[in-house]
């Protein structure tokens, strides 16, 4: 598993936090550890899911993300 944190833009509440969450959730060999307004932490299967994925389920969600630098 690798772990990934995520930089989200236009998160504003609790409301943005659960759909984020929800997104990221639905990916296969993701694990959720944390999402709060502005980033969220993963666990990921690099073998089922990739860091690009992560950034189109954000998108899908309504918001825009990237990779936070390590």
């Amino acid at each position: 598993m690798e772990r990934i944190r995520l930089e989200i833009a236009g998160m504003s509440c609790g409301h943005c936090v659960t759909a984020v969450r929800t997104e990221l959730a639905k990916l296969q060999g993701v694990q959720v550890e944390q999402v709060a307004v502005g980033s969220a932490t993963v666990s990921l299967d690099p073998a089922k899911t990739s860091a690009n994925q992560l950034v189109d389920a954000v998108a899908e969600a309504g918001y825009s993300a990237r990779l936070a630098a390590a």
